[in-house]
């Protein structure tokens, strides 16, 4: 029996996002199971080829004129360059199958992969492009009203159909939530998988509050990009109305980077700015908040609601994408429309006894959700598409598996 050999190309892996972080996690299991896995991404470095055992990895730099779509993102142009390189590695691996994360530069290099070499094609949805684009556009400051809400929405039904057509070329698709599995399936027609996403509850674990002696203020945290698509502002609005309601003993925690930081520098009265933060670092972060509150509208699942309820912190999310299907409603969080956050984050500040209750079954919830069960659950939609000769991992085993050979 022999176990597939994956070829996997994430649109991004050492970036601070869902898509990266999801990345390092998949990399890390292959590293664990000892499974035949190579991963083609951007790095910062020279053109790299390097073998952990059964693990490859190849790292090709963005060049130059790459474009920037994040603080720490970038979209290179041409880096169809290191085409014959990736064309030789991929030679010499020898993949089963190819599994891409999206439409970017380095995607659409691995769709073509599977294409020349007559491989199956596997794609995981991460990113709302379409939501993301349209709401940059109605957001451009240069333009004195702004695009009219029609050409937003025809922008976004543009790139959902460009994106949806790009995912048809795939044999299976995942997604992290049932409302995008049912979307990707009606645009595609291709059949799609939930494929969620894990937390590391030793990592993030309510052991790791630290808050100083008589440090009464609430704590409302926020973690992730600073940007338009994010829905950022919301945080002012929340601000405005705790006041509005008479509550004044409170701080917000913002960890992340992005455009919008200057703007909420300028608006918000009682914050701390951390910047990016990793590790334990993250960690005592998301450990001394006391609620989470997350506005996003776009987040396909949430890796950040998931950390935070890991922490035993409870979660104010609003009822569109991924972020809604983790909080379960009045027991791990609470879910409402931008409007009514201030009032969710009052009522449960204001009744300690609701909150302990909260952060309890916060982190009972996350420890359900482990990073190893839903990369079984991948490895077994990679044993649908393959001969027979391929087996399956067993669920549950953490012992390395034998090399091939």
């Amino acid at each position: 029996m022999q176990l597939p050999r994956v070829a996997f190309f994430p649109d991004s892996f050492h970036e601070v996002n869902g898509v990266a972080h999801t990345s390092r996690h998949f990399e890390a299991f292959a590293r664990r199971r000892n499974l035949p896995f190579l991963c083609v991404r951007a790095g910062n470095r020279t053109p790299a080829l390097t073998q952990d055992g059964n693990v490859w990895t190849l790292e090709l730099p963005r060049g130059f004129l790459s474009l920037p779509l994040e603080k720490d993102l970038r979209l290179d142009p041409i880096y169809l360059r290191h085409l014959p390189m990736i064309h030789e590695v991929m030679a010499r691996f020898q993949p089963d199958l190819v599994h891409i994360t999206g439409p970017s530069e380095i995607g659409v290099i691995g769709a073509w992969m599977a294409s020349r070499m007559h491989l199956p094609l596997v794609a995981s949805w991460h990113t709302n492009v379409h939501e993301y684009a349209a709401r940059r556009l109605r957001n451009v400051r240069w333009l004195h009203h702004g695009p009219s809400a029609a050409a937003a929405r025809g922008l976004e039904n543009l790139i959902l159909r460009a994106t949806a057509w790009f995912y048809s070329h795939a044999r299976i698709l995942l997604a992290p939530n049932p409302e995008l599995c049912a979307l990707l399936e009606n645009s595609s027609r291709r059949p799609c998988h939930l494929m969620p996403r894990g937390v590391d509850a030793e990592l993030f674990h309510p052991d790791k509050r630290k808050r100083a002696t008589g440090d009464q203020e609430l704590v409302l945290g926020y973690v992730g990009r600073l940007s338009v698509e994010k829905n950022v502002a919301a945080l002012v609005r929340v601000q405005d109305e705790l006041e509005r309601l008479g509550q004044t003993s409170f701080r917000f925690l913002i960890v992340g980077h992005g455009k919008e930081e200057d703007w909420l520098r300028q608006r918000l009265h009682r914050v701390e700015f951390t910047g990016v933060l990793r590790g334990e670092a993250l960690a005592a972060a998301y450990a001394n908040m006391d609620l989470f509150v997350f506005p996003s509208h776009t987040d396909t699942f949430g890796n950040v609601v998931l950390e935070a309820l890991a922490s035993g912190v409870p979660a104010i999310v609003t009822p569109h994408g991924g972020p809604c299907t983790i909080v379960h409603d009045g027991e791990t969080g609470r879910i409402a429309a931008d409007e009514h956050f201030a009032a969710a984050i009052a009522e449960i500040l204001t009744d300690p006894a609701l909150h302990a209750a909260m952060r309890r079954a916060a982190r009972d919830y996350a420890l359900s959700a482990g990073w190893d069960s839903i990369f079984e659950g991948i490895y077994a939609r990679y044993n649908d598409l393959l001969p027979a000769r391929h087996c399956a991992i067993d669920a549950g085993k953490d012992e390395a598996l034998p090399q091939e050979g």
